[in-house]
């Protein structure tokens, strides 16, 4: 029978997160059920809880960066064991079957890749995230934590820390590649951190210079202030990898305009209207424009293990469960650095 867990649950686009209760199935065969320990705060937390996308159904539990403790596996179980360390990101399922899914992208499912939270499961009870004591999920979408990175530090990497690092792992961000990343923030402090610790020369563009002795202290190369024109002169033609994390509208022709020839920019941020840009902001140079979502579960495992390799985390405030909704406005208003992770136990 199907048991409840603590939550903190949306009831309405205007609505507080406030104390409840949601619905997690028994273990079957190849679950997992997990006590949550840490639990990040994604900024598509908050658009998904203030119905600023489609389709959000209420009463609604948030949270896609889980970190925790497996507590009980079903009997078919092979992959994970009382006690291990473990983690779950922005979905729990996907059809297994399609083209995507054999190749281990399973973020990019054809038939589209069961959410943490906001979907429905196989067994039609719908998704419920991480702003709660515990999850059951399949066994073949639930990360190992490498003992390396604390429970806390390793929360934000099941969502910020593999969005950074599949298109940097993708578009071959190493030695004699030069970064660049928008946004110094939840996303791009980590960003920052795989660039360097995979050998590339890494700047920051940021709209100001408030975060620049962070960003040193983490590795970057290079900052600049987005807000002086003269960093896009100085950058023109300078870069070859571009990761663009931030929401807001963006000048995309002017930073296209700081790519090499051949260079690439990707999108992994989500800007609430549509982008524009000149055709010959891209063919003058050979250039390229494209987005990137979070990795599969491969590489995404492949990430956690590359972190505690390189000794990287995220950088966290953790806040008890009664703070959440200020840490929500914080986060819009770009107040923190760099992750606020819930402690679950206050729940």
């Amino acid at each position: 029978m199907p048991t409840l867990a603590k939550a903190y649950v949306a009831s309405s686009p205007t609505s507080n997160l406030e104390p409840g209760t949601v619905e997690r199935r028994d273990p079957g065969d190849f679950d997992v059920l997990i006590a949550i320990r840490y639990t990040g705060i994604c900024h598509s937390d908050i658009h998904a809880a203030r119905g600023e996308w489609a389709g959000v159904k209420y009463p609604l539990v948030v949270g896609h960066e889980i970190a925790g403790v497996v507590i009980s596996v079903g009997r078919k179980v092979t992959r994970h064991s009382v006690g291990d360390r473990v983690g779950v990101g922005c979905f729990v399922d996907s059809c297994r079957e399609c083209v995507n899914c054999r190749e281990g992208e399973q973020q990019y499912c054809l038939q589209g890749a069961t959410s943490t939270y906001n979907s429905f499961g196989r067994d039609g009870l719908p998704t419920a995230g991480g702003y709660s004591t515990s999850i059951v999920v399949d066994e073949n979408y639930v990360l190992s934590i490498p003992d390396g990175i604390s429970l806390e530090s390793a929360a934000p990497l099941l969502c910020a820390g593999i969005t950074m690092y599949s298109p940097l792992r993708h578009w071959r961000a190493g030695p004699r590649k030069r970064v660049a990343i928008i946004g110094m923030g939840g996303l791009g402090h980590l960003g920052v951190k795989i660039a360097v610790a995979m050998g590339a020369e890494v700047t920051v563009l940021s709209q100001s210079l408030k975060k620049q002795e962070d960003a040193f202290r983490i590795g970057a190369h290079h900052y600049y202030a987005t807000s002086e024109p003269e960093t896009f002169e100085y950058l023109k033609g300078q870069l070859d990898l571009i990761i663009n994390t931030v929401s807001a509208d963006i000048d995309v022709d002017g930073y296209l305009s700081l790519l090499a020839l051949g260079g690439t920019m990707v999108l992994v941020g989500l800007p609430s209207k549509p982008l524009s840009q000149q055709a010959w902001s891209l063919i003058g140079m050979r250039r390229n424009l494209t987005g990137s979502k979070m990795g599969g579960i491969r590489q995404t495992q492949e990430m956690l293990e590359f972190c505690a390799a390189n000794g990287l985390g995220a950088e966290v405030e953790v806040i008890e469960a009664d703070q959440i909704n200020q840490a929500l406005h914080r986060v819009m208003a770009s107040d923190v650095r760099y992750r606020f992770v819930i402690d679950a136990a206050t729940f």
